[in-house]
């Protein structure tokens, strides 16, 4: 089958090396690609946001199947287009994609079904937003309303700290995505995320990870869209996750269905446990990145039969193969993100990199400029691999990222450290 998948990080790469080791597979595209994906795939210049342009460049194509990577798609309305001109595709309708792209909906969801997760309270003025907070004190949270990259959650320390976020909020940091603002209790306890498969009528847990928001080591610094990631997350037990299913997942899915917007995808609940009580953080309505990158290399090829059973209403036979293993992925940022970072600058030693079922570098910002590969984004490469234990796979990654010569960027040394 013909198959395309939309976006350009690393997520993407990990998602077409997945879907490259499933026979089911006879071409693949990825829009708009990177350097890595370049390697393993054709690659398309293509405005994913906009949806008649991925619906005909689709048709043209005679793809059989689309893969929707990124959020901002999702919130456009892609799914929706393609499943009207019957192509088959995984991901959200808009309506329901709503569980990421707003912050109020999902709380309103959320109280409706009776799921455990913070206190909150919306504002669309920065006046009465700050009085909520000069009122409960910190630490609490503060959040953009919309879709912000994965920036616009800020866990204030500090009451002068979520001051200050409103500011920036209102300001228009993030545009309009902070036009509104939710206001959070301050949840205590280990995050991890919980990834469960739904088809609108079927619930499918496919993996645990934990991820690592913080820019440093020792989870110093400022908030950004992951510097790394593990799975299996040790924290999620069997019983947590049977417990999330149960109380936050389910409920949220039915009650969904319920307002006539059945929920199809992968469904990412970032969760935060404490004392064996999982309460819900947030919703997001594609796989975490980098989380993504951890869950395809324990999935490998069978990640494209599990999607497409959950795009075609077939999950309720379908069944998740685990290795007992683990896998690490260590994110190489240029130096400066999560704020102001050059670009431009050339990436060495990537050659000598391997590339198997147990080891490989994905690409998230990078392109290549006279066979050179360079970076172009903020984060830009996720050394990834898999190990019998954790130890192991985060001694291979740490090795591959030490041969990678690239003096303007910089990594954590201390991914898996809450386990490790």
């Amino acid at each position: 089958m013909n198959i395309l998948i939309l976006g350009s990080g690393g997520r993407e790469h990990s998602l077409a090396w997945a879907v490259l080791q499933n026979p089911k597979c006879d071409r693949l595209i990825v829009a708009p690609g990177n350097a890595g994906i370049e390697q393993i795939a054709d690659c398309a210049s293509l405005d994913v946001d906009n949806p008649s342009a991925v619906c005909d460049f689709a048709v043209e194509n005679s793809i059989d199947f689309v893969i929707v990577g990124p959020e901002a798609p999702l919130a456009a309305g892609v799914v929706d287009m393609l499943r009207n001109a019957g192509i088959l595709a995984f991901g959200p309708t808009a309506a329901a994609a709503q569980l990421e792209a707003s912050k109020t909906f999902t709380k309103e969801v959320c109280d409706a079904a009776g799921a455990p997760t913070a206190a909150w309270a919306r504002f669309t003025e920065a006046g009465p937003a700050k009085d909520y907070i000069r009122q409960n004190g910190a630490p609490i949270v503060v959040k953009a309303d919309g879709l912000a990259a994965g920036k616009g959650v800020v866990v204030a320390m500090t009451e002068d700290e979520a001051l200050a976020a409103i500011d920036h909020m209102f300001d228009g940091a993030f545009g309009a995505a902070g036009a509104e603002v939710v206001i959070e209790e301050f949840m205590g306890g280990e995050e991890a995320s919980f990834f469960v498969l739904c088809d609108g009528q079927t619930c499918l847990p496919i993996g645990t990870a934990q991820d690592h928001k913080r820019a440093y080591d020792g989870d110093e610094g400022p908030n950004t869209g992951g510097m790394g990631a593990y799975s299996p997350a040790p924290v999620l037990t069997d019983a947590i996750a049977d417990r999330a299913m149960a109380e936050i997942i389910e409920p949220t899915m039915a009650e969904m269905t319920r307002r006539g917007t059945p929920y199809t995808g992968v469904l990412y609940a970032g969760l935060m446990i404490e004392d064996g009580q999982p309460r819900l953080v947030e919703y997001n309505a594609r796989f975490g990145d980098p989380e993504c990158q951890v869950l395809m290399m324990r999935l490998g090829g069978q990640a494209l039969d599990l999607m497409l059973a959950c795009a075609d209403a077939r999950l309720a036979d379908a069944q998740v193969q685990w290795a007992d293993d683990h896998a690490m992925t260590v994110v190489m940022a240029a130096k400066g993100y999560p704020g102001s970072y050059r670009k431009g600058s050339v990436i060495n030693g990537l050659n000598d990199m391997p590339e198997t079922s147990s080891q490989m570098v994905f690409h998230a910002g990078t392109t290549e400029k006279d066979g050179k590969i360079t970076a172009t984004g903020g984060r830009v490469l996720n050394v990834t691999a898999r190990g019998k234990s954790l130890q192991e796979a985060r001694d291979q990654a740490y090795a591959m990222a030490a041969q990678i010569d690239w003096p303007e960027g910089f990594y954590r040394q201390d991914i898996g450290w809450r386990s490790l």
